[in-house]
């Protein structure tokens, strides 16, 4: 693969890191901002029918105890989760997008400390979801230091 298409790779990678922070900080946003109450009321309403049809659906039954069991507390920590890993994120795509050269080993280091909190979360959740989003993770960091390398390498001699 040609330096072009790394490039493009890099870029593209780099974007949905900035979409996916976008989707965490509206996430974020909301559940600040919608009560518990309504979240409970929501799931409800949405698996309401699917329980009179089938009392045992294992998705259903599952996500209506979830909301149940959803605290203030855990909204509260899920709002601030999400909005401040949003924002970092958005920080430092915007770094990357411009070429700043602080957000190259900014970024190595804020993703590499995302990926390990995935990974210890993985051991609890055993997510599939973690694992892709892991995978995907170890490419836009192999991509931002292979990018890094190439910044570092046509700067200016001082």
């Amino acid at each position: 693969m040609n330096e072009k298409n790394i490039h493009r790779l890099f870029e593209v990678s780099v974007i949905l890191k900035g979409l996916h922070a976008a989707v965490e900080c509206i996430g974020g946003l909301i559940l600040a901002f919608v009560s518990t109450g309504s979240i409970v009321g929501l799931v409800r309403w949405m698996t309401q029918s699917e329980l009179i049809e089938d009392p045992h659906d294992f998705i259903a039954s599952h996500l209506l105890i979830w909301a149940q069991g959803f605290s203030v507390g855990t909204k509260t920590f899920y709002a601030f989760y999400l909005l401040s890993h949003g924002l970092v994120k958005l920080l430092l795509v915007a770094g990357l997008l411009k070429e700043k050269l602080w957000a190259y080993p900014a970024s190595l280091v804020v993703m590499g400390l995302f990926i390990a909190y995935q990974l210890y979360r993985f051991t609890y959740t055993h997510s599939l979801f973690l694992i892709v989003l892991t995978v995907f993770d170890i490419v836009v960091i192999a991509l931002i230091w292979h990018e890094y390398r190439l910044m570092r390498r046509h700067l200016p001699v001082r």
